[in-house]
């Protein structure tokens, strides 16, 4: 029996028909490559910070160096990692649906590395750094004092990760093309997120108010699992390249 066999029919029908198919994405999808949650890495000598500490503006202000540090480890930590096969089924089902839209709330770019193209951070991109001061995303910098991090070459502002710390609002306008793609999707897949924060969380009910079928991927039950339409428990590893070999055979892609 191959792992494509596990897909309902129903479901299959409506990949293959779905004009337009939106994808969520969360922390478990990365976790299988070996991507640690924000709180599983705080190991080590971060074990004694509350994310608190770490990860909000007034942490930053009070200590920028300690905070940039931070990132600077987690930053080496998904260097050391690569796609799996979830992230690469899912830049393959993006060949074979017409409207196709990935909408991430992980930091690390593994969907980029894998070969998805035009992907929605609604958290941001760990790898990239901007101006804490205007915003400004920032590629060279001068060598760093030390005891502080590196400073905009523009302005002199500290620069910091470009991701949303708590008590920031996701990026606009990353989050309406999100809610775009939700109403307009014929399909939504929910994977490897307990779709419990929002306004990320939101999506589900704005793609099934609008009429759309609500996929869930995941291990476990979550709290959006009483909404779905069907709900298939797995990795994502696992059951995304199922339901591209379900879908469409001749991909060539491994059951």
């Amino acid at each position: 029996m191959t792992t494509s066999s596990i897909i309902p029919e129903p479901l299959r029908d409506a990949l293959v028909n779905a004009r337009r198919i939106a994808v969520l994405t969360g922390a478990g999808v990365s976790a299988e490559s070996g991507v640690p949650t924000f709180r599983d890495a705080l190991t080590g000598i971060w074990a004694q910070f509350d994310p608190m500490e770490l990860a909000t503006p007034a942490a930053f202000a009070r200590n920028p160096k300690r905070v940039w540090d931070w990132y600077a480890m987690r930053r080496a930590m998904i260097d050391r990692v690569t796609p799996n096969a979830g992230h690469h089924a899912l830049a393959a089902m993006a060949r074979y649906v017409p409207h196709f839209v990935l909408v991430t709330q992980n930091v690390d770019g593994l969907h980029q590395r894998a070969g998805s193209s035009d992907v929605i951070e609604l958290h941001g991109n760990i790898a990239r750094v901007k101006c804490a001061q205007d915003g400004v995303p920032v590629t060279t910098w001068p060598d760093a004092a030390a005891g502080e991090p590196p400073r905009c070459p523009a302005c002199g502002g500290f620069l910091r990760p470009d991701v949303v710390w708590f008590d920031e609002p996701l990026p606009a306008g990353a989050l309406k093309r999100a809610e775009d793609a939700a109403r307009r999707c014929n399909l939504l897949l929910v994977i490897g997120t307990s779709a419990e924060v929002y306004p990320a969380a939101a999506l589900p009910a704005v793609a099934r108010s609008a009429g759309a079928l609500v996929v869930e991927i995941n291990p476990n039950a979550t709290a959006l699992t009483p909404q779905t339409d069907f709900a298939l428990r797995g990795a994502s590893g696992v059951v995304l390249p199922a339901l591209v070999a379900a879908a469409w055979p001749a991909s060539g892609d491994a059951a």
